[in-house]
């Protein structure tokens, strides 16, 4: 759902609306009586009905009160203000100037065949790049700013989110392959980092960024997917022995969710076993959390492997000097 269909005759019921939006039906009665959004009209039966630009301005309405904002201070905006926003946001989760575009043509070559169904072509030219560039590079100079590009593209109406779920499944099944054709490390001497998200956390590329560059790095990763209650992820990182816990958030994830899961798994995890924690989420940019190492970029991640291995080191000269 997106500009391009934003004037379909369609209706959706209002069930339909809490399904394709995430909010209660409930809720949409309050907001219709409390700031007059949405508005809808009925059908034969005198049962609310929604247009499809009313749904699509709900569900940008949704993401934003994800990243933290009140519905009372954006419910009755306009959806320019809305789309406005939703880019500021953004820009600030990938450190651009608000209203700068990536322009690079290779990439907005991508939009175009996201936006004509051209999943063969799509995947290829990934394929190509990563074939080219190496999995590092294709990291940075591709997914990273690529996949920007998408969420941007997508707050401003031009990508549907099928195609944004289309370009997620491109780049997660190459990332897959590569991480898999990287050499092993020996066991012993290098961390071993166990990966996941938090429940309410279901984007996993960020995740899947994560684990190729720490197994670029030498590490072992263990990765558990996507939504692992808190306790889940304590007890797993204990049975596989895990030096490091990593963790993404996407800029959706609330974050009072963000806080309290990290306090909760810091309280639940040995002293021993350091909490990283990488994404767009803003709060991590904003609050300092107790006992977590955040991941600001890409680069980042190689900076946190390398004082692991200094701590650890100067940890085992210690020992064998005793």
């Amino acid at each position: 759902m997106n500009s391009r269909d934003i004037d379909s005759p369609i209706t959706l019921s209002i069930a339909a609306v809490e399904r394709d939006t995430g909010i209660g039906k409930d809720t949409l009665r309050v907001w219709e009586r409390r700031y007059g959004f949405p508005v809808p009209g009925r059908d034969a039966n005198d049962e609310r009905t929604y247009p499809i630009a009313q749904v699509e301005k709900l569900r940008i309405i949704k993401r934003l009160m994800d990243q933290g904002h009140r519905p009372g201070r954006i419910v009755a905006q306009s959806m320019d203000a809305l789309q406005h926003l939703s880019r500021c946001e953004a820009s600030l989760q990938s450190n651009q100037p608000i209203g700068a575009a990536v322009t690079r043509e290779d990439l907005t070559a991508y939009i175009t065949q996201l936006q004509t169904q051209d999943h063969e072509g799509i995947r290829r030219e990934l394929l190509k790049a990563l074939s080219q560039d190496g999995l590092q590079k294709f990291l940075t100079n591709v997914v990273a700013p690529l996949t920007a590009l998408v969420g941007e593209t997508w707050a401003r109406g031009d990508l549907a989110v099928h195609e944004e779920h289309l370009y997620t499944e491109c780049v997660s099944s190459l990332m897959r392959q590569a991480i898999a054709a990287i050499p092993k490390p020996a066991r012993g001497g290098e961390p071993v980092v166990l990966l996941t998200t938090f429940p309410q956390e279901a984007h996993g590329l960020g995740l899947l960024m994560v684990e190729s560059l720490l197994t670029l790095q030498g590490c072992r990763c263990v990765s558990l997917g996507t939504q692992t209650p808190v306790r889940d992820i304590a007890q797993a990182a204990i049975a596989h022995g895990a030096d490091v816990v990593a963790l993404s958030f996407s800029l959706n994830m609330n974050s009072n969710h963000v806080v309290d899961g990290l306090t909760e798994l810091n309280a639940l995890l040995p002293s021993a076993v350091e909490v990283w924690a990488g994404g767009s989420a803003p709060v991590l940019r904003r609050r300092h959390i107790e006992r977590v190492v955040v991941l600001h970029d890409l680069v980042s991640i190689s900076e946190a492997v390398k004082h692991w291995r200094r701590l650890h080191t100067t940890a085992q000269s210690k020992v064998a000097a005793t």
